[in-house]
């Protein structure tokens, strides 16, 4: 899961395996693959890198398969 700050500055938790696609205008939206729109503070640049380091957490924890 990765925070997001809404408008309103209130911070929310995304799965960003739900996103579908992102676009700032010059808000960034955020489309969730249930139809919601999110409007964020954060740049869709920052996004990407949080949902990287979500990843990257998850597969570093992973036990290897031997």
């Amino acid at each position: 899961m990765i925070q997001v700050t809404r408008l309103d500055h209130t911070p929310m938790i995304v799965n960003p395996d739900l996103i579908i696609f992102m676009e700032e205008t010059p808000d960034t939206v955020i489309t969730l693959s249930n139809g919601e729109k999110i409007l964020v503070q954060e740049r869709i640049s920052e996004i990407i890198h949080r949902v990287i380091q979500f990843r990257r957490s998850i597969y570093n924890s992973a036990v290897p398969i031997e």
